[in-house]
């Protein structure tokens, strides 16, 4: 199988060709991940925020954006100009610096995590051998960026909205990580490019999906509570508690907050699609269409068609279930806090736990089946 191309090792031999030393290859090309990370995770939120415009104005027949650019595909560029030029207010007798420091502390993680996301065979920007723990540890800084902006504001609603935030974040990061965990032990690794690679060779039969169907719910559910959606958006819920930790943000600090929440959802459907919908793999194995075709597996055309494939698939998988996410969005109602955490704590956890005991059991029984 082609492993892809490296783009880091392949940069910087490129770049040590033309006789500069390797020290300082290494670092022309340091910054250039994060460029790119921050290029693609900016168009991800502003299409999906179209989307949800979009798609929301759909479900209740409604036009949505139509005059701001051709579609409304601008209204979210319109979004952020706003943003940028409002005024930012610090409430008077709020903490000045742990509320500066909250948004960024939210935000900064997210955008981290985008490293380790393989979005084709050919687009790999660091293979992270911990790729998925990398993820999880980044997930966890999150709450502490939410509680601290609600404690900061000085405020009733937001101190609740930043408890809350916390207390649904710990309650679903237990049977996410664990759901994590059965992906883990099928694939014998932890990094994300390993996982999509034991997905590929058998087309959409081998995705994990059918063998995980129980540990996908969990993740996606788990994710959407990670991401503050609908039904779960207790953390800033406006008929209880105005607007939950960012009740008193403004101008930039709240477009950081809603940044993040966008960034955060494209980020798991992109991850769901990595570990149960195979990644860049093709519904029918791309090397079966070839051999049909009579064409040379190394044929380069084939090659390039197969990377720029591998894109598509990935962002196609990713938008689908952003599509699904805010689908849910404008059709469930919002569930109490007690129903939110009962359901982590009671239902999802022991779940997850049985389905990471009976994938053990599983791959001692069918090795060749559940990665043995």
């Amino acid at each position: 199988m082609n492993s892809g191309i490296d783009l880091q090792g392949t940069f910087i031999q490129s770049v040590m060709d033309l006789g500069i030393p390797a020290g300082t290859a290494k670092a022309i090309w340091m910054p250039l991940p994060m460029i790119l990370m921050l290029i693609g995770a900016t168009v991800g939120v502003l299409v999906c925020v179209w989307l949800e415009r979009k798609i929301s104005a759909s479900v209740q027949q409604r036009i949505g954006p139509e005059f701001i650019g051709p579609f409304g595909l601008l209204a979210p560029v319109a979004d952020g100009l706003k943003l940028v030029f409002k005024e930012d207010i610090v409430p008077a007798k709020a903490d000045a610096w742990l509320f500066t420091i909250g948004p960024i502390l939210v935000v900064l993680p997210v955008f981290l995590s985008y490293l380790i996301v393989p979005f084709g065979q050919n687009i790999v920007i660091t293979n992270v051998g911990m790729g998925i723990f990398l993820w999880i540890a980044f997930s966890s800084i999150a709450p502490i960026g939410l509680l601290m902006a609600g404690y900061a504001s000085n405020n009733k609603y937001s101190l609740i909205g930043g408890l809350r935030a916390a207390a649904q974040s710990i309650s679903y990061e237990i049977p996410l990580s664990l759901s994590v965990l059965a992906v883990v032990m099928m694939s014998n690794s932890l990094s994300t490019i390993d996982i999509v690679n034991q997905q590929s060779g058998y087309g959409i039969l081998g995705w994990n999906i059918w063998r995980q169907p129980v540990g996908f719910l969990i993740f996606w559910i788990a994710a959407l509570a990670e991401c503050e959606r609908l039904p779960f958006d207790l953390p800033e819920a406006e008929e209880e508690i105005v607007a939950g930790y960012q009740t008193e943000y403004s101008g930039m600090k709240f477009a950081l907050f809603y940044l993040s929440s966008y960034v955060n959802l494209v980020l798991s459907a992109l991850l769901v699609a990595v570990l149960y919908l195979g990644g860049w793999d093709f519904p029918i194995p791309v090397n079966v269409i070839a051999n049909w075709l009579g064409i040379s597996e190394f044929n380069p055309v084939l090659q390039v068609a197969t990377a720029s494939l591998g894109i598509v698939m990935t962002l196609i998988k990713a938008y689908l279930l952003v599509f699904i996410a805010i689908l849910l969005r404008w059709t469930v109602p919002r569930v109490r806090i007690d129903q939110l955490l009962d359901l982590g704590w009671k239902f999802l956890l022991p779940l997850a736990l049985v389905n990471l005991l009976v994938t053990a059991a599983l791959k001692l029984a069918f090795p060749f089946a559940f990665g043995g």
